[in-house]
């Protein structure tokens, strides 16, 4: 689970920026852009094709808005020019997420970091700048190799970065986007067994099934995906979960990475579906703090520490009775 006490008396942890309707017609949880890069060769267009068909598929199913760019045939407007209008007019509520998700090939010239496009290549730089007027949430994946710089670049607040790669000199060819795309929504990456498969659960599972390729080929590994999510613009390697939990430190006391991509699924299941947005909003929040009171706990007197975990956890039990009582 997300929090880090018992709280069994409570239901698991879910969705960050979900929605809020009804089962039965629910509106989407998300908007996605999926760009699908220069392949450079068929075999690898063949990949990246086979990986857009899980993410048409995803979206088919749960009718999520999902727009592909880099798949048709060229037209007057370059790809780049499309990612940058999309960024500019993908205005929606509080409670929508922006998906923007990069599968191809990247590179790196040690100081500027790019993701390949038919055309003029678009640099992490450039979608800093594209993404700074965007207040609502955003998951940013860059499935390519030599991704890891994107995480500096991009890492804020009320925003998701996973990359395929820990660094902009991982260059070769990688696969992490094949795993993540199979991943997203799949029961058997849902770690935590509530119903519904986190972001995290998706990223954790492709960074694994990834360590498996290499070892069961007898290679070195190339690629090292990271997860950002706490802004501190380092990033989180898979090894260092266990579970959904982070168990080593962030850097400066920051909160570990993780816990906001353990509340967003694209697949949400009925009990989050029906929850109002609201009472959503304050569970994250509460979610939240108890996780930054755990990591203060050292730090404080144990009276202190159970006065305020207890403070939490009713406070919490409160909203997960209201939410029972709105259904």
């Amino acid at each position: 689970m997300l929090l880090f006490v018992s709280l069994t008396a409570l239901r698991p942890a879910a969705v960050w920026a979900a929605d809020t309707a009804p089962a039965t017609s629910p509106p989407p949880v998300a908007h996605i852009l999926l760009v699908v890069g220069a392949a450079g060769t068929k075999e690898f267009g063949e990949a990246f094709a086979e990986w857009t068909g899980d993410w048409n598929a995803l979206s088919a199913s749960e009718q999520i808005p999902l727009q592909v760019v880099g798949q048709d045939e060229p037209g007057e407007q370059e790809d780049k020019a499309r990612i940058q209008e999309w960024l500019a007019g993908a205005s929606s509520g509080p409670e929508t997420t922006l998906w923007l998700v990069l599968l191809g090939h990247g590179t790196y010239d040690g100081k500027e970091a790019k993701f390949n496009l038919r055309g003029p290549d678009v640099s992490a730089n450039e979608l800093k700048e594209w993404l700074a007027p965007v207040r609502q949430p955003v998951v940013i994946i860059n499935a390519a190799s030599s991704s890891g710089p994107f995480i500096a670049s991009l890492s804020g607040t009320n925003r998701v970065v996973v990359t395929a790669t820990r660094s902009g000199d991982e260059n070769n060819y990688a696969r992490f986007g094949r795993y993540l795309s199979r991943a997203m929504g799949r029961p058997d990456a849902d770690l935590d067994k509530d119903g519904q498969t986190s972001l995290l659960e998706a990223f954790l599972h492709a960074s694994r099934e990834v360590e498996a390729w290499y070892e069961q080929e007898g290679r070195l590994a190339t690629e090292h995906a990271l997860l950002d999510d706490n802004h501190d613009g380092r990033g989180t390697p898979a090894d260092w979960f266990e579970g959904v939990r982070a168990v080593k430190k962030a850097a400066d006391g920051a909160l570990p990475d993780g816990l906001r991509a353990h509340q967003i699924h694209l697949v949400p299941s009925e009990t989050e579906r029906r929850m109002p947005p609201e009472i959503r909003q304050r569970r994250d929040a509460l979610e939240l703090a108890l996780a930054g009171l755990r990591e203060r706990k050292a730090s404080l007197e144990e009276s202190v520490y159970y006065g305020e975990l207890e403070d939490l956890l009713v406070a919490l039990a409160g909203v997960y009775d209201e939410a029972d009582r709105s259904d």
